[in-house]
């Protein structure tokens, strides 16, 4: 359990790194800092390409566009009741914006946890997961 807490952490380090509503974000900074910072700029935006990668190409390759699918929708009904019961309000825009961080890094932390998850309810080890 501890692991996916740590994998969707890290997916939402990597999501309001990149953009949030705040100013503290990476696509604020490079907005106002491009051409002064470029080379800093494009080094940060590699390095959040290569943490996109590794984590889009182990959501897909595990539970699949349609598994990425029906993490949103699932995280969708959440929001969904909670806004039913009023325990949730979507007036602020930024509030809507935090929502869809939490929800993809949902999808990106259960897409890089699902391997192990799968093997540990059916006890069978993927092809990838047979050195460990």
């Amino acid at each position: 359990m501890t692991g996916f807490i740590w994998r969707l952490v890290a997916a939402f380090v990597l999501l309001v790194a990149t953009f949030n509503p705040t100013d503290w974000n990476y696509v604020t900074w490079v907005r106002g800092n491009f051409y002064d910072q470029m080379p800093l700029a494009v080094l940060l935006g590699l390095l959040l390409f290569v943490g996109y990668i590794i984590y889009l190409r182990a959501t897909l390759r595990s539970i699949g566009a349609f598994g990425m699918f029906m993490v949103i929708a699932v995280v969708a009904a959440v929001v969904w009741v909670l806004y039913d019961y009023g325990l949730l309000t979507l007036r602020d825009t930024s509030q809507i914006v935090w929502l869809a961080l939490i929800a993809l890094a949902f999808v990106l932390g259960i897409g890089l946890s699902w391997s192990h998850v799968r093997r540990r309810l059916s006890g069978q080890a993927d092809m990838d997961d047979v050195d460990e």
